[in-house]
């Protein structure tokens, strides 16, 4: 089953911002870049779905750009901590369901961790694939890259495949992927039992090369 796209603003297209944005969209998704520098929105436009030039720290312009209608924010804005904080709070009041935040400092990750940001990034640009990766694809939780192609991830088992068997998901067979285990809460289980039942929130450990996860995740 195909991957159901969605649309995603980000604010701040810096290198970081810059980076994610591009990968979001060269994964399919509809994506708004939100920049004060006209150089950068002019770089940028012709590559994302829409770009715009607006100040983010105004809770009006976000609404009038119609930025409360997109369903992830990531906020990238670089050192000005003060309009990142202000726009995590408009973007709060606005309703956006997911908000990610790039933070410049571990003073400024407490801040946008209390004012309710559901995921707040420390690293610099070398992180951007790594964030578009998971953005792209809610059902994989994290992933660590081993070299030569290769990565483990964490899949969360969605809840429309509860009570499903373990053997239904023709790991090996239709994928080639090896599962490592599954995380059922704090628990390890081993995976070797043919007839395990899946359930909602379980993370699967999988290795594999990174099209052949992408394509397991897409159709879950």
């Amino acid at each position: 089953m195909a991957k159901e796209t969605r649309s995603f603003a980000v604010i701040g297209l810096g290198a970081f911002g810059s980076a994610v944005a591009t990968e979001l969209t060269r994964f399919g998704n509809q994506v708004i870049g939100v920049d004060l520098d006209e150089r950068r929105i002019a770089q940028m436009a012709p590559t994302l779905s829409s770009a715009v030039i607006l100040d983010t720290t105004d809770e009006m312009a976000l609404k009038e750009a119609g930025i409360d209608q997109y369903d992830v924010a990531l906020i990238a804005i670089g050192r000005d901590i003060q309009a990142s904080i202000l726009t995590t709070m408009n973007l709060k009041m606005l309703g956006i369901a997911t908000i990610w935040v790039k933070a410049s400092n571990k003073t400024h990750h407490r801040i946008l961790s209390k004012l309710g940001a559901d995921r707040v990034i420390l690293p610099e640009q070398e992180m951007g694939r790594h964030i578009a990766q998971m953005l792209n694809n809610p059902v994989v939780q994290d992933y660590v890259s081993l070299g030569n192609g290769f990565s483990v991830v964490n899949i969360v088992i969605p809840a429309r495949l509860n009570g499903r068997e373990m053997a239904s998901l023709d790991i090996g067979k239709t994928y080639d992927l090896r599962l490592l285990g599954l995380m059922r809460g704090t628990e390890f289980r081993p995976c070797d039992a043919p007839d395990l039942v899946l359930e909602e929130d379980d993370k699967l450990i999988l290795l594999g090369k990174r099209p052949e996860l992408r394509r397991f995740g897409d159709a879950l």
